[in-house]
């Protein structure tokens, strides 16, 4: 079994329910951990760091799980050699005394 790791990917996307969530992108970051069991059907990294940017960029999230069952939903659909996913999705600046996130982990 091989797992690969994605840690600290970040960027703007539009996550959450308050108003001034909605107006402007804020600052998110992912961790990602996802399981494979041969490395002939190895999974492209760099393609899924794509994947997962361009589709919660793309989507308006009205709650951080929303997001978390798109992306696993997306991924196990487009690349079906995954065996099980682990991702967080946190908010780093929506409070000034803490970073919040939430974590979801999937077995196929």
């Amino acid at each position: 079994m091989y797992e690969i790791n994605i840690t600290n990917l970040e960027f703007s996307a539009v996550i959450g329910i308050l108003d001034f969530e909605r107006k402007a992108p804020q600052r998110v970051r992912v961790d990602l951990a996802l399981t494979y069991e041969d490395k002939k059907d190895y999974v492209d990294y760099a393609k899924v760091v794509e994947d997962v940017k361009s589709l919660m960029i793309k989507e308006r999230y009205f709650l951080i799980e929303d997001a978390l069952d798109e992306v696993i939903e997306f991924l196990s659909g487009k690349y079906p050699v995954i065996k099980s996913i682990k991702l967080t999705i946190s908010k780093p600046d929506i409070l000034s005394d803490c970073e919040v996130g939430v974590t979801k982990l999937k077995k196929f």
